[in-house]
């Protein structure tokens, strides 16, 4: 029989050793939210260095077949029960000498398992292959890949190359920087120590405002010498990239490239360094993700916690309020709760998913939709104290919850905004989202769910000539703008105005109770969407001259799910942005029938298409509707963003964004989309992206699009995956007509009220979100991890509303 070592030394070969450069997955299973504190722990592949949960684990020994596995297990230590409590000194949370977090402290061991029969060896021991020892150790040190991608986006922006790294002047005084044991050179503190790279002295770093810190000798040694760069002493190991560096002149955290010969100048081994103290940016990012969010309740009251599934909360990973409002209830319709729950399992993602399972987006969809819809997570959570005399743990009234890491890091890996840690808009997240779930099922559009909401738009305007020309798109959500004019509460309004303007007289500010803001019934900003809008300087091919047309827009398909944005914020003289203070009176059901849009009537003529010479005339590059649906809803004027998006080769809303604030005082700007005569296309150049593999009627529109140059052509083509196809909705004169026949879901006009995100603070890029969704007849809230009943569900504050069709 053999036995569990001969069994290991027969699987060496698929053990490796890990590499600074490797991301190791030690904290989370990467197919569902197991951690090393649940009951089944966590297992790394000591091959890949991916983790699973113990249901998942088999699932990837028969994929890979890799056998050997390190088992990590978490356990909360007992402390007893008559511990004294320490009276805090500090203004402090977490520190010495401050208040107790009531974090518990967790016990940690280890095993070698060997699949597939799970045959166990314990770690550690000198009796285990050398190879096995230096691995797993490797693996134990080392900072989990899901903290680092944390921490990387905490960062936000990526480090910069300090100015004065390339040519630093370090003066040889015979300064050796031992391995360990350091200490200020001004002071006793032996912590947060920072190392001048022109000189090698050691100081503090700066006091903190509740005490805690160094003594700012770090900085004073700056302010004496001009000495620029200084290094966070225990932050240094073979991974050079993890070192905290910091630019005094610059003032901030940077890189230096040169690093490794800096330290070496003073006699330092960075190799054999390992990690003791926080960088800036973990500082950072303990504090933030510390912070208690629960300050936001429904008129003081305490909401009935919820556990099951369907009510599992999502951990704020700092700032991603936004992520977590939108994906509850995008979670809660029936079309991405059976693309990602009911009809695939997490087993089948896994399989279909490449080597790393955490860069595709089905299966971290996948692994979202069966954390938060199965009830696995959303049980009530043992409390943190845990003494040697308990009997019973004691269950809390609150859910962990789950932290939607890798979905983030997958979902923001195209989009820089999103992978940092700052606040983002949800509206912009939503269409960013949507957009890259279309991308994934492109090749079975079949099966993709986002389609649930998508729906056509058709604008006709007429001109002075009584002829028409329709214009169609497709889009994800209605922006309404808000008429504070329709406001129900005129005369309250009128009172508190002028009650507002006497205290002014009087040097005095209106109290919160005293406050009276605009109601507006929805009803109206659906009328607005779709009244008749002067367009002026448009261009008449009938008159052959600029003139003034009117136009009116509907919508040509209903969709499963109606998403309403409420533009409540505008952008003021100087583009500053203001957040309008205004209730919106939305019913639980609505009906918006008449806004269909009717398409060519009988007894309409068509606007003629202009002629230049004998060509054949062509429409410019047409826009992406996606990139012109988002500057759309940040309120600017449809044809601004078409020309934006044209001019930037549909590279993005960023780069749009950027053409068209920089164009904005242009004297063509409002000049209708020229429609010219395109340029010949070389055919060689044809031939060329023909011989890449492409169609010659793609390679042809991409040379069009980006005037004749291959490699914006290919970038063209790369970038518009969905180019071979006929658009849903093409821009047209034709008046053909368009619904359900470019795939688009349609059905009847009538709503019901499924879910709200609603958004508190001044700008969509600060304060924050929260969720509630109508689930089984009643009202739920999501704010974050926190999840509970509505009594009050703020339906009039809402920023986004999902709409359900009736009768689906």
């Amino acid at each position: 029989m053999v036995t569990p070592m001969e069994l290991l030394r027969s699987n060496l070969s698929r053990v490796r050793i890990p590499e600074p450069t490797n991301r190791i997955y030690k904290q989370e299973c990467c197919i569902s939210f197991d951690t090393p504190k649940s009951d089944g722990g966590l297992f790394v592949d000591m091959s890949s260095f991916l983790a699973f949960g113990k249901d998942c684990v088999g699932s990837n020994y028969k994929k890979t077949g890799n056998p050997v596995y390190l088992h990590i297990k978490q356990t909360i230590k007992q402390v007893s029960e008559d511990r004294p409590l320490k009276k805090p000194t500090l203004l402090a949370i977490g520190v010495d000498g401050g208040f107790d977090n009531h974090e518990p402290e967790y016990e940690e061991t280890y095993n070698i398992v060997i699949l597939p029969d799970f045959v166990n060896l314990p770690f550690p021991s000198v009796e285990l292959p050398e190879k096995v020892r230096l691995a797993v150790d490797t693996v134990v040190r080392a900072e989990g890949a899901e903290k680092k991608e944390q921490l990387a986006s905490w960062t936000a922006d990526k480090k910069q190359v300090s100015a004065y790294a390339t040519n630093l002047i370090q003066i040889d005084a015979g300064v050796v920087v031992p391995p360990s044991g350091w200490k200020c050179c001004k002071c006793d503190k032996t912590e947060n120590l920072w190392l001048n790279l022109t000189d090698g002295m050691i100081f503090c770093g700066r006091r903190n405002w509740d005490g805690t810190g160094g003594n700012n000798h770090a900085i004073e040694h700056y302010k004496e010498t001009n000495h620029p760069l200084a290094v966070k002493l225990g932050t240094i190991t073979a991974d050079l990239e993890g070192a905290d560096v910091f630019s005094y002149p610059e003032d901030e955290s940077v890189e230096d490239p040169l690093l490794a010969q800096h330290l070496a100048f003073f006699g330092i081994d960075f190799s054999s360094l390992k990690k003791t103290e926080m960088t800036t940016a973990e500082r950072e990012l303990d504090q933030n993700t510390n912070y208690d969010w629960n300050r936001i309740q429904e008129s003081g009251q305490e909401s009935e916690p919820l556990f099951g599934p369907g009510y599992t909360g999502l951990v704020n990973l700092g700032n991603s309020c936004y992520l977590a409002a939108t994906m509850q209830v995008v979670f809660s319709t029936s079309s991405f709760c059976s693309r990602y729950y009911k009809s695939q399992s997490l087993k089948e993602a896994f399989e279909t998913a490449p080597a790393d399972p955490t860069l595709d987006l089905n299966m971290q969809l996948t692994k979202l939709g069966h954390g938060m819809l199965s009830g696995k997570y959303s049980v009530p959570a043992q409390e943190k104290d845990v003494s040697f005399d308990s009997a019973t743990s004691t269950i809390s009234t609150k859910q962990e919850g789950i932290p939607p890491r890798m979905f983030k890091s997958v979902i923001a890996a195209s989009h820089p905004e999103f992978s940092s840690m700052r606040q983002q808009d949800a509206l912009e997240f939503f269409l960013h989202f949507l957009d890259q779930v279309e991308r994934a099922n492109a090749g079975s559009p079949q099966l993709d769910p986002s389609k649930s909401f998508k729906f056509g738009i058709e604008e006709r305007l007429q001109c002075p000539s009584g002829k028409v020309t329709y214009n169609k798109r497709v889009d994800y959500t209605l922006s309404l703008n808000i008429p504070l004019h329709e406001a129900t509460n005129k005369e309250q309004l009128e009172a508190f105005y002028k009650l507002k303007s006497e205290r002014s007289l009087e040097g005095k500010e209106v109290s919160n109770d005293e406050i009276v803001r605009p109601r507006v019934p929805l009803e109206a900003c659906l009328e607005i969407f779709s009244a008749p809008e002067e367009v002026h300087d448009f261009h008449s091919s009938a008159l052959k001259a600029k003139t003034t047309a009117i136009k009116t827009t509907g919508l040509t398909s209903f969709p499963d799910y109606l998403v309403l944005h409420m533009r409540k914020f505008v952008m003021e003289e100087g583009w500053v942005p203001k957040k309008l203070d205004v209730y919106i009176d939305v019913p639980d059901v609505i009906d918006i029938s008449h806004m269909r849009s009717k398409g060519l009537q009988p007894g309409e003529e068509l606007l003629p298409e202009e002629v230049a010479g004998s060509e054949t005339v062509e429409s410019s590059p047409s826009a992406d509707d996606i990139i012109v649906s988002q500057l759309v809803a940040m309120g600017f004027n449809n044809i601004h963003c078409k020309k934006a998006a044209i001019n930037t080769s549909n590279a993005g809303v960023e780069e749009a964004m950027n053409w068209l604030l920089s164009h904005m005082d242009d004297p063509d700007i409002d000049d209708p989309i020229s429609e010219s005569v395109p340029l010949p296309v070389d055919q060689s150049q044809v031939d060329t992206l023909v011989s890449f593999g492409f169609q010659e009627d793609i390679a042809i529109k991409a040379l069009k699009a980006s005037g004749g140059n291959i490699e914006k052509a290919t970038d063209w083509i790369f970038s518009n995956p969905n180019a071979s196809a006929p658009s849903d909705m093409d821009a047209t004169s034709s008046g053909a007509e368009c619904s359900a026949d470019g795939g688009l879901p349609d059905g009847g006009g009538k709503y019901k009220l499924l879910g709200l995100v609603s958004h508190i603070g001044t700008s969509t890029h600060c304060g924050h979100y929260v969720a509630h969704v109508n689930k089984d007849g009643k009202w739920v809230i999501f704010n974050d991890d926190k999840v509970g009943a509505s009594h009050n569900p703020p339906k009039d504050m809402g920023y986004l509303y999902f709409f359900e069709r009736l009768g689906r």
